[in-house]
């Protein structure tokens, strides 16, 4: 399975994802950081060539 990472907003931590790429090209979804436990929104888009691109940012943040 294939790997990105993001900072988390809340403690700073760089938190390892792992992409299920059977979700589809473009996934949008809330997952808790696992040091801070603070829900994470994070936005994901893999290219053409299956290059991941994340946005991630507190839940909290998100409105």
């Amino acid at each position: 399975m294939d790997e990105t990472t993001y900072v988390c907003d809340c403690c700073g931590e760089e938190i390892v994802i792992t992409i299920d790429i059977s979700a589809g090209r473009d996934q949008d979804y809330v997952e808790d950081c696992p040091v801070c436990c603070n829900p994470m929104h994070i936005s994901l888009h893999l290219d053409d060539e299956g290059n991941p691109d994340a946005d991630c940012r507190a839940e909290q943040d998100r409105f």
